[in-house]
């Protein structure tokens, strides 16, 4: 790919959770409009170096960082390997999560410690560790990864819900804080999208909540909504939940 004059040359991703699915769908499209991409995984070496070796074959600029984006030292040695390597760090997508489901009556107090420590602390530090060369740059994308369960109150997902929720108060709250700087922070809620995860680990389709669009939602789909508001055509968006779910929940 010839990505010289790419709407995204020169600015720099990191990309929470990129191993597989919606993350590592979003590193190759943000690397194929010329992006620079860290690759981000809790701990499968091989699938990130994977997701990068893929965006290198199509002459694109990836690295892979494993880091536990709950561990604040391991997520500020992410961000200035990134700087490192490629000189800055202009956009980030938080995109770690879990999604297990399970009965509120049966989740663990470590289980939901974790949920919100893997969504909640881990947007926290990386939006910080990030901001400073976004602020420098006068410059700058955070989008973090929501979900339309939240919205729908879906059951057996309490710990999602709820760390879910709160990334939104954190994306808003950055929003406002961080606008003076040219720095626009949004939220992206899939609905139900096809993946490779295990039918247990996440939502289906089921009475109330099948699309209007009768099918299940692409990674593609997700990741063409992270770049457009990655763009210069979305400066004036800041502060928003963008629903990609087929029509299942409005956000009216």
């Amino acid at each position: 790919m010839d990505n010289s004059e790419a709407p995204l040359n020169g600015k720099v991703a990191v990309i929470t959770g990129a191993a597989r699915n919606i993350g590592r769908a979003t590193a190759k499209r943000l690397a194929s409009y010329g992006a620079s991409v860290v690759v981000n995984a809790v701990q499968d070496r091989e699938a990130a170096d994977a997701v990068a070796h893929e965006i290198f074959e199509s002459g694109g600029k990836a690295l892979a960082h494993i880091a536990d984006v709950t561990n604040e030292d391991a997520v500020n040695t992410m961000i200035e390997t990134a700087a490192k390597a490629f000189g800055s760090v202009d956009i980030l997508i938080c995109n770690a999560s879990v999604r297990a489901q399970k009965s509120f009556q049966e989740i663990t107090v470590e289980e939901w410690h974790h949920t919100i420590a893997v969504t909640l602390n881990g947007a926290f530090f990386c939006a910080r560790a990030a901001a400073p060369f976004m602020i420098k740059n006068r410059w700058g994308r955070i989008i973090g990864l929501g979900g339309m369960s939240s919205n729908l109150g879906m059951a057996k997902r309490l710990h999602v819900l709820a760390a879910k929720a709160g990334l939104v108060g954190i994306i808003r709250g950055l929003a406002t804080e961080l606008a003076p700087h040219n720095i626009t922070c949004n939220i992206v809620a899939p609905g139900h999208i096809e993946t490779d995860r295990p039918k247990s680990a996440g939502p289906r389709p089921s009475a109330g909540t099948s699309p209007p669009i009768n099918r299940l939602g692409d990674v593609e789909e997700i990741a063409g909504m992270v770049h457009y508001l990655c763009l210069p055509e979305a400066d004036y968006i800041t502060g928003q939940t963008m629903h990609v779910n087929g029509g299942v929940y409005y956000g009216v």
